[in-house]
């Protein structure tokens, strides 16, 4: 068992109505943690916190919305008064828009930073104020591929993500110069079958989707609670499409500009044309008063990938590292015979 390997009691999870952060919470429900789980849908969160409940453990379902910072610290009050001492915080809340830059109106882009971005410093500033004089604890702060490479029609989400990068390294600074063992890592996901591509606003003219290949939302909850479990990593990567998006981007980024511009727009849609009736969720939540639970997956079931080789080596890279260098031995014995 590592040195940096933690064991949280009482966890936080931003975003866990549905999707990836709906994924998560039934993973640590299922170790008898304690799960805070924070949204801005009633009908999610009441539907999360069964399954938490079904699992074995408590659940504390509160309606937050992350942009703002007053919510986000009463939340964080009242998760250590009604469960106790926070150890975990995972910041996984978004909310974006499909669609070029030039039409997304200003007050649209602003409304998506406040959300995924600071969503993420409040989440964070919050988890501090009660880690902090303990002295202890760990926060994940979920990301994306998208987090370092930027594509079209996706402006403010990639916006955010980046944003979100920078501001964890610059905190991870800050962190060791103070010498605490609070520990932050992030977790870089590939593309999910997630209900995202039901619920965001869209100008797309047909039903957007992720871009190939998908994987079910089950492969970065298990990522993310392995980043839980040993935060002090830098980072973690999800999928070879992930690894292969930000290593392609840091070699030949130029490249990827000019094949993004002609493949971006046709990949990230369906052959479907948009529901125009559907309202997005960038105000409000999908499952409000007309809406219903989302649950974890998306509807794109059928093109999803259940496991991840790549996720699985990252994991474990002591076992991939032991098996490469039993592999060399054995094939330089084999040479010399």
């Amino acid at each position: 068992m590592g040195r940096n390997r933690q064991h949280a009691q009482v966890a936080v999870i931003t975003g866990a109505s549905a999707g990836v952060g709906r994924a998560t919470a039934r993973l640590l429900a299922r170790r008898g943690i304690a799960i805070a789980l924070l949204a801005r849908g009633r009908k999610g969160l009441d539907a999360a916190a069964e399954e938490v409940r079904a699992a074995g453990s408590r659940a504390l379902p509160i309606e937050v919305d992350m942009a703002d910072h007053d919510q986000v610290a009463a939340a964080g009050r009242r998760v250590e008064s009604e469960l106790g001492p926070i150890d975990l915080w995972i910041n996984n809340a978004f909310s974006s828009i499909f669609a070029p830059f030039r039409q997304t109106q200003p007050e649209e882009f602003r409304r998506a930073m406040e959300v995924t971005y600071l969503g993420y410093v409040h989440g964070t500033r919050v988890a501090l104020d009660h880690m902090a004089p303990r002295d202890r604890g760990a926060i994940v702060q979920v990301g994306s591929a998208l987090a370092y490479r930027g594509i079209p029609l996706q402006a403010t989400y990639c916006a955010s993500k980046h944003a979100i990068v920078g501001f964890t390294e610059a905190l991870r600074c800050e962190l060791m110069h103070e010498r605490s063992n609070v520990k932050v890592t992030m977790v870089h996901l590939p593309a999910l079958n997630t209900p995202q591509f039901d619920w965001l606003a869209s100008r797309l003219p047909r039903h957007a989707q992720p871009v190939p290949p998908i994987y079910q939302p089950v492969v970065a909850a298990r990522a993310i609670v392995a980043a839980a479990d040993r935060p002090g990593r830098r980072a973690y990567w999800v999928g070879a499409s992930t690894a292969l998006t930000i290593l392609g981007n840091r070699l030949v980024p130029g490249l990827l500009d000019r094949y993004l511009a002609r493949t971006g727009y046709d990949s990230q849609q369906t052959d479907q044309p948009a529901d125009p009736r559907r309202p997005g969720n960038l105000w409000q939540p999908a499952d409000g008063p007309q809406g219903h639970d989302h649950g974890a997956r998306g509807e794109f079931s059928g093109r999803s990938r259940a496991h991840s080789a790549q996720a699985w080596l990252s994991r474990h890279r002591l076992v991939t590292a032991a098996g490469l260098a039993a592999a060399t031995a054995g094939t330089v014995a084999w040479r010399r015979h």
